[in-house]
């Protein structure tokens, strides 16, 4: 899996290769030119860049230099290269002034196709009644920090942002940012306003978090990693990584051929609520249904006993008890994994029985995930006072029930929702799934992963029922209960892929309809 990295995570490893493996600065900036004119070449599909012209806008900063050797590696390549320049040679550093002077020479010694301009207000003439076939993001870095959402950002910055977007706009030249789009918090994903917005980015080293939150996903366009010497060893042991299809995989315990039923998964359910008020038992259908079509080999549901009729007709495989405490606990010492939680309700009776199943350890004993309304139960507990075991537990909230077991805004938990997860997670010695676009997951000992499977097909009722059922099949068939849950949230968002070409059309029946496909594709399983 791949390291996703915030911004000073990056800046750590970028110091720990200058200092502790003596990579210079000079030698980084290099490989950072030479991976530009690659991917500019494969963007165009061309071997050779004879007869294209790019513009390269620059800041005076580390990025500001990386466009300055990207200019003059294009040039190598026989490209025709603008360059606006937006800062006073002044301002640069020894570095960037080195790579200037290397790009005049290029030009007056050796007569290659370079123009120069000084500021935007000398550029604008002539840059914008050119068709480009590239536009080069070099503005600002990873160094940026936004707090709070469409900060400003002015002066020379701004300008140069505003005629790359402008520019782009007009000509529909595709815009490369550098490392990240030239506005954009690589930590956060909040966006200043102006911000680049990005046809590619071309990333150094490692994946940044702002890729995946807020803004990010809007502005980066399609993300490459570009490799630039500098090694994973350098990360934190700790660093998130980003869930893959491997990964996944990894944590599907497939059926051997000489196994039983009772050798495949044994899932206890407690979801549901019936009353003359209304229902809730669908919530229980979709995760009872979900845990099957993952592969559990047993799938026990207590429910309302009304309720029996409905789930056999929809889940033949399925068997049910009712709510008698003493039933319930008996089929946890048998289950391998519990969910609990969805569609049970809400009144002082139901948070009161979830609360008094938390207390027993033939429960809080197994592989336990709490979804809906068991996190309602738990908002303004003292995890540490509470005398619960939530060491093998998965609590699996959104945004808002994050923010009621947290104490937390909505709005503060989307400004970091990474370092808000993990500290939680650490704090509590419990295990967290946040859900959104992408899905966190963060351990009681600082494992953290992120999830980016899937699109706006999961934001359908119900979509997190079948989340639910289907992370409590993968645990109770072997994975550990964080792995489990990082696997189904990958699986959940393939599947929504795969429910329907519209992905506003899908509906959590169209997702559990979908399971077997997602599986079916990823072991390359013929259907």
């Amino acid at each position: 899996m791949l390291p996703v990295v915030t911004a000073a995570e990056m800046a750590a490893a970028d110091r720990a290769a200058i200092d502790n493996l003596h990579i210079g600065e000079i030698r980084l900036m290099e490989l950072v030119g030479l991976r530009t004119a690659d991917r500019i070449g494969e963007l165009l599909d061309k071997n050779d860049l004879q007869g294209t012209l790019v513009l390269v806008v620059a800041g005076k900063g580390n990025n500001g230099g990386d466009g300055l050797v990207a200019a003059r590696h294009l040039l190598n390549r026989g490209a025709e290269v603008d360059l606006l320049l937006l800062y006073p040679i002044e301002a640069l550093s020894p570095v960037n002034r080195n790579a200037l002077e290397i790009l005049y020479a290029c030009r007056d010694r050796y007569g290659m196709p370079l123009r120069l301009f000084r500021e935007t207000a000398e550029a604008l003439p002539f840059v914008m009644e050119r068709q480009y076939d590239a536009l080069v993001d070099a503005v600002l870095g990873t160094g940026l920090k936004i707090d709070e959402p469409r900060q400003p950002v002015s002066g020379p910055a701004g300008e140069g942002i505003d005629l790359l977007n402008s520019i782009r706009r007009r000509s529909g030249s595709p815009l490369i940012a550098l490392d990240i789009p030239s506005g954009l918090d690589a930590t956060s994903g909040f966006a200043a306003d102006p911000a680049v917005l990005a046809d590619t980015t071309l990333t150094m080293a490692f994946l940044k978090t702002g890729f995946f939150f807020n803004e990010g996903p809007g502005l980066s366009g399609e993300v490459q990693r570009a490799e630039i010497s500098i090694p994973e060893f350098l990360l934190e042991r700790r660093t998130c990584r980003l869930t893959d299809r491997e990964y996944a995989a990894g944590q599907f315990m497939l059926r051997e051929p000489s196994e039983a039923k009772h050798r495949n998964g044994k899932v206890l359910i407690i979801a549901g609520s019936h009353s003359p008020q209304g229902s809730m038992l669908g919530a229980a259908l979709l995760s009872v249904k979900a845990a099957l079509r993952t592969g559990a080999g047993y799938v026990c549901a207590a429910l309302p006993i009304a309720g029996a009729g409905v789930l056999h007709a929809f889940a033949p495989e399925a068997i049910v008890i009712g709510r008698q405490m003493d039933a319930i606990l008996e089929k946890a010492l048998w289950a391998d994994a519990v969910l609990i939680g969805c569609g049970l309700g809400r009144s002082p009776k139901t948070v009161a029985f979830i609360r008094e199943l938390l207390l027993k350890t033939e429960i809080t004993g197994r592989k336990l995930v709490l979804d809906a309304d068991a996190l309602f139960a738990l908002q303004e507990t003292d995890f540490g006072e509470s005398g619960i075991d939530f060491a093998n537990t998965l609590l699996t909230p959104h945004y808002g029930e994050f923010s009621r077991l947290s104490g937390l805004s909505a709005e503060r938990i989307a400004s970091d929702p990474l370092g808000l997860a993990a500290g939680f997670a650490r704090r509590n010695g419990v295990n967290l799934l946040l859900k959104g676009r992408p899905t966190v997951l963060a351990g009681p000992h600082g494992e953290l992963l992120l999830n980016d499977s899937g699109t706006e097909a999961l934001a359908t009722a119900g979509s997190g029922d079948v989340l639910a059922g289907m992370i409590a099949a993968i645990a109770a068939k072997g994975a550990d209960i964080l792995d489990a849950g990082a696997a189904a949230a990958w699986f959940h968002g393939r599947a929504g892929d795969l429910a329907d070409e519209v992905s506003s059309l899908v509906s959590a029946g169209g997702i559990l309809d979908a399971i077997p496909a997602a599986i079916h594709e990823i072991f390359d399983i013929e259907e």
